[in-house]
């Protein structure tokens, strides 16, 4: 997600969502969050809360970087990405 701040200043969230117990597991805030944050903030997520099976998000650059498929590739985590235009399909992050 991404906003603007009054003086025009622009910000991002990764915002993390388990869409089975609707449980916030980490926004991140920043002004750029690249691929290779992401990357961490995941590694983080599954040494405390396992792997998930699927992830599903939008195709933002950071989300479709070469860091985050070589961690999908590498841990066998299957990534689906919503389709453009279509944000009520990943609803409870939007």
């Amino acid at each position: 997600m991404s906003d603007v701040l009054s003086c025009g200043r622009r910000f991002r969230v990764l915002a993390v969502v388990d869409d089975l117990t609707r449980e916030a597991l980490a926004l991140v805030v920043d002004s750029l969050i690249p691929g290779a944050r992401v990357v961490h903030q995941l590694e983080a997520l599954t040494a405390w809360r396992g792997a998930p099976l699927m992830i599903v998000s939008e195709d933002g650059s950071e989300l479709t970087s070469r860091a985050v498929l070589d961690w999908t590739n590498r841990t066998g985590v299957n990534w689906h990405y919503i389709a453009l235009g279509k944000p009520q399909q990943n609803g409870f992050v939007e």
